[in-house]
């Protein structure tokens, strides 16, 4: 019997999931099918049914995948000794992936999903409740620290953190000619006079 080696095995499931993703931001998902997947992973069919029971198992994992990247990014910047700069640089970092035309595609493409698959809407769900309670545990730390406003609510805070960073899918989606150096720079100084103290200066 083989022996299956885990890292490999998770390298060329990551590998057909990323593939995968550009397939469904150009077509979306009701038009990809699992030959576009297996065309653009490189793979036949059988190897795609390895990894996966079907198209909609891809499309999930991709956002499953993402949770996972996105709370391990929160757990190191958590552990930050400094939780401002941390929080700062976490949100700019996952609103710099999601300006990203095509990852914007892909965002817009799984709202539409969630509005007719329940157990997808309820993974999305998850994701940003996730996000909400990551992002309100370096608020609670910078604001613990003297470094944010202690009397912004921190929960109310992250969501609206989560909104201002997802308010750039909309934009990337629209606008392909948007300059997103210039909209990350615009969004770090929202949340600067959004969260510091009134007598912080703004760069501090």
């Amino acid at each position: 019997m083989r022996t299956v080696d885990p890292a490999k095995y998770a390298a060329k499931r990551r590998a057909i999931v990323d593939a995968a993703a550009g397939c469904f931001a150009e077509k979306g998902f009701e038009r990809t099918t699992t030959a576009d997947l297996c065309r653009a992973a490189g793979i036949s069919s059988g190897s795609l049914f390895h990894y996966f029971p079907n198209k909609r198992a891809v499309f999930m994992a991709i956002f499953t995948d993402d949770a996972r990247d996105t709370a391990e990014r929160l757990a190191a910047a958590a552990d930050a000794a400094d939780p401002w700069t941390a929080l700062l640089d976490v949100v700019t970092d996952l609103a710099a992936e999601v300006a990203h035309p095509a990852i914007a595609r892909l965002v817009l493409e799984a709202a539409a999903q969630a509005a007719r698959d329940d157990e997808f809407a309820e993974l999305i769900r998850r994701n940003e409740r996730a996000l909400a309670d990551g992002l309100a545990v370096l608020i609670e730390r910078a604001a613990d620290a003297g470094l944010i406003d202690p009397g912004v609510p921190s929960h109310a805070a992250a969501g609206w953190v989560a909104a201002l960073a997802d308010a750039l899918i909309t934009r990337a989606a629209f606008d392909p000619d948007v300059d997103t150096a210039a909209e990350l720079a615009i969004l770090r100084t929202i949340l600067i006079r959004f969260l510091r103290p009134v007598s912080a200066p703004d760069g501090a």
